[in-house]
């Protein structure tokens, strides 16, 4: 069985996992300073004043910007695998989707959030939840990768 890659276009409809899929405004530039010194975990030393320089989180996250797209989370499906209800996950569908890696898929027309798993034809889309069952996918499924998880966004 293989994987194919949806067109951008398709109506939203989720499994749960999903709450929200957003665009991404390209050419937009919103760097912000970075500073030279290290943090400190333990006890706090004097402040430097050394600018490094300013930090555009779009260069370290977003290296294919056409191909990139935030997806809103939700529900607990993901957990083990630090992926809150609420967190904003940055997808790229420029990426290889290859096993282990957790993905925005499409099964029968719903968007789910899970880690893709290939075993020879055989494929698996695995929750990081306990209490959750793998969804098994078969050749008479309606299954496509929308893009590949690269990096998950939460407040502390």
């Amino acid at each position: 069985m293989s994987i194919s890659v949806l067109p951008r276009r398709s109506p939203l409809v989720t499994d749960g996992s999903i709450a929200s899929i957003h665009g991404l405004e390209i050419g937009a530039e919103r760097s912000l300073p970075i500073f030279s010194m290290g943090v400190s975990a333990g006890f706090p030393s004097p402040a430097e004043d050394h600018l490094e320089g300013r930090l555009d989180l779009n260069e370290h996250l977003i290296p294919h910007p056409t191909s990139t797209f935030f997806v809103r989370a939700a529900g607990d499906s993901m957990i083990q695998a630090g992926i809150f209800d609420g967190d904003l996950l940055v997808v790229d569908r420029s990426i290889e989707q290859r096993k282990g890696r957790i993905v925005i898929a499409s099964l029968h027309g719903e968007f789910t959030l899970k880690r893709l798993w290939q075993d020879g034809g055989q494929i698996e889309l695995r929750p990081e939840n306990d209490n959750y069952e793998s969804i098994q996918v078969t050749v008479d499924d309606a299954f496509a990768v929308w893009g590949v998880v690269t990096y998950v966004i939460h407040k502390l």
